[in-house]
C-alpha cells in the first residue's frame, strides 16, 4: 500500500489573505517559502505541522491577481484536514468569532465533517479523525487538543472514475475502501485517502487561482521514483517528468481522468536548509538562480504573518503591488511597466535608483495578444486616442486613491514609466496637468494627436531615450511638447537601444539627487 499523501498544492490569487487563513485561522505553520522552479517570479509557500512533515504539507503557488480558475473534472475539488473529534465545537465557535462561514457538522462516509472555504473559494474540510501528527503546529490562540493535525484526504473529480481508481490502485498501491453515492474512497497505509468522485457531465477543469494544482503521494526513496518512472516508460502510455525539488525528489504523471499526481520522497525534508526553529523565515530560490536572489525577492509579493504589521490593500482602478523597504525614508516611486510587463517588472530597477523608497508597481489594464499594455493601439504607430484619454482619467483617479489610501505624499513621489508606461505618463502630463510633480520617462514618446498645451512649469521630467531605439522617432515630438509647456526637462539621448540598461539607473540617481 502507499505510504499516503505527501502534500497537496493549490493556487492562490492573493498571498496576504491566504497567509491569514492558513497560518492565522487554521494555525498551520509556514515552514518554507521559495521562488518557483519553473518560474522564479512565482512565490511558493508551504504550510504544515511544526516540523513540516510529509503528510501535513499544504502548499500554494502564488499567482498574485492572476486569472481565476474553475474546478471541474480532471482536477481535485476539495481538501480535508484532520482534527480531533473533541475539537468540533472549538472550530465552530472560532468560525463565528472570525466571521468565517462553516457548514456542519454533518456525517460524510462515517466521519464528522465541517465544511468551509478558503479566501480563494477552495473547499476545505475539517474532519474528526484519529490521524495524528507527531508534531502538530503550535498557535498561541489554538489549544493543543484543537490543532489541525495533518492532511486527511482529497477529492478528485473524474469522468472516468473506474479508470482513475484502477490507475491509483495499480501504480500507487492505494486500496479500495468505502463507497457513498458517486464517491469511491481509496485508502493508504497511513490512513489518509483519495476520494474519487464520478464527475460525468461536469464541465472541464480550468487551471487558475482558486484551484488545486496537484496531490503528491509519498515515496520511500528515490529508487521507488526511478522504478515507477521505468514502469510508465515501458507502458509508453502516459507522459511523466522527474524533478529534484531540493526538499524531495519527485515524479509527475496524469491519471486517466486528467488530475495531476506527484510521487515524492520524504527526504531530504524541509529542514535541509533551515533549522527546525527557523522554518519558513527565509526565502529560497532554485540553485541556478541564487545569484539573482535580490532581484527575485523584489519581484515577489510581500506578506505578513499573523500579528505582524501589513499593508492593507484598497480596491483602486488599477491592480497594484506595494514593496516596503527595510528602512523607508518617506519617499515613493510609482512604476508603469512596458508592453508585456506587469506590476513587478520595474521593482529591481527602481530599488537600485532609490533603495529606501516605497515602491508602488501598477499593472496596465489594456491587453494585446494576451499581454498587458496601458492603452490600445490601432497600428504600430497610431494609438487609440479615446482609450488614452479614458485610461489617463482612470490613472488620475488611481493617483488620488493612493494619496488617500496609502498616505502617499505627491511632493515626495516620482512616477517612473518605461516604454508604453512612459508614453502614458507623457500623455497624462498634458491631459491632467498639475497632478504629477516628478516624472522619469525611459524610452518614452509622443502618442497624443492634437494634444493640449497646458502650463507644465510645476513638473520636473527626466527623459532618457536611445539613439538606436527602433521607437526613437516618437521621442522628439514629446520633448518639444514638454519644452513648449515649460516643464523642467532634462532630455538625454544615449547610445543605446530600447532595452533598459545600467545607465538608466545611474542617470536617474543623479537626477533624483538634485530634486
Amino acid at each position: 500500500m502507499s505510504n499516503g499523501i505527501h502534500h497537496v498544492t493549490l493556487i492562490t490569487g492573493k498571498v496576504q489573505p491566504n497567509v491569514d487563513f492558513y497560518a492565522g485561522f487554521l494555525g498551520l505553520r509556514l515552514v518554507k517559502q521559495t521562488a518557483g522552479y519553473e518560474d522564479t517570479e512565482q512565490l511558493h509557500l508551504f504550510y504544515g505541522d511544526q516540523h513540516g512533515n510529509p503528510g501535513s504539507l499544504v502548499t500554494f503557488l502564488v499567482w498574485e491577481d492572476g486569472v481565476r480558475g474553475r474546478a471541474g473534472h480532471g482536477q481535485i475539488s476539495e481538501i480535508a484536514l484532520a482534527i480531533d473529534q473533541s475539537a468540533i465545537g472549538f472550530w465552530l465557535e472560532r468560525g463565528l468569532r472570525q466571521r468565517i462561514a462553516i457548514e456542519g457538522p454533518k456525517l460524510e462516509m462515517g466521519e464528522t465533517v465541517l465544511r468551509l472555504k478558503d479566501p480563494d473559494g477552495v473547499i476545505v474540510k475539517l474532519v474528526a479523525s484519529k490521524l495524528k501528527s507527531p508534531e502538530a503546529a503550535v498557535a498561541s490562540d489554538i489549544p493543543a487538543y484543537a490543532a489541525v493535525q495533518r492532511l486527511q484526504g482529497v477529492t478528485l473529480l473524474s469522468e472516468v472514475p473506474e479508470q482513475t481508481q484502477a490507475f491509483l490502485v495499480r501504480h500507487f498501491g492505494l486500496q479500495p475502501d468505502l463507497q457513498e453515492g458517486t464517491i469511491s474512497r481509496l485508502i493508504s497505509q497511513s490512513g489518509d485517502y483519495l476520494d474519487v468522485r464520478d464527475a460525468t457531465g461536469f464541465w472541464e477543469a480550468m487551471q487558475g487561482t482558486g484551484t488545486v494544482d496537484h496531490v503528491a503521494l509519498r515515496a520511500n526513496n528515490v529508487g521507488e521514483i526511478e522504478a515507477i518512472s521505468a514502469e510508465f516508460t515501458k507502458l509508453n502510455a502516459v507522459e511523466t517528468t522527474v524533478h529534484d525539488r531540493k526538499y524531495f525528489h519527485s515524479l509527475y504523471v496524469r491519471e486517466p481522468g486528467g488530475s495531476l499526481i506527484e510521487f515524492a520522497t520524504d527526504a531530504p525534508g524541509m529542514s535541509v536548509d533551515e533549522d527546525l526553529a527557523d522554518l519558513g523565515k527565509t526565502l529560497f530560490v532554485p540553485p541556478a538562480s541564487e545569484g539573482d536572489l535580490g532581484d527575485i525577492s523584489l519581484r515577489l509579493p510581500q506578506f505578513a504573518l499573523p500579528g505582524e504589521e501589513r499593508v492593507i490593500y484598497r480596491e483602486l482602478p488599477f491592480i497594484h503591488r506595494i514593496y516596503q523597504p527595510e528602512n523607508p525614508d518617506g519617499t515613493f516611486m510609482v512604476l508603469l511597466h512596458g508592453t508585456g510587463g506587469n506590476e513587478n517588472d520595474l521593482m529591481p530597477l527602481a530599488h537600485k535608483i532609490a533603495p529606501n523608497a516605497t515602491l508602488i508597481g501598477v499593472r496596465g489594464r489594456a491587453t494585446e495578444e494576451g499581454v498587458h499594455r496601458w492603452f490600445k493601439r490601432i497600428t504600430m504607430s497610431r494609438f487609440d486616442q479615446a482609450d488614452i484619454a479614458f485610461e489617463g482619467q482612470a490613472f488620475a483617479a488611481f493617483v488620488e486613491g493612493i494619496v488617500a489610501s496609502y498616505q502617499v505624499d505627491l511632493s515626495k513621489t516620482v512616477f517612473l514609466g518605461y516604454s508604453n508606461g512612459a508614453n502614458l505618463l507623457g500623455a497624462i502630463l498634458r491631459l491632467h496637468p498639475h497632478l504629477l510633480q516628478k516624472v522619469i520617462l525611459l524610452r518614452g514618446g509622443e502618442v497624443l494627436e492634437n494634444a493640449p498645451t497646458p502650463d507644465l512649469s510645476d513638473v520636473s521630467v527626466l527623459m532618457v531615450n536611445g539613439e538606436d531605439d527602433i521607437y526613437g522617432g516618437f521621442a522628439k515630438p514629446l520633448v518639444q511638447a514638454l519644452e513648449t509647456g515649460g516643464a523642467k526637462l532634462e532630455a538625454e539621448m544615449l547610445k543605446i537601444g530600447h532595452n533598459l540598461v545600467e545607465d538608466d539607473v545611474t542617470r536617474s540617481q543623479q537626477w533624483l539627487a538634485l530634486k
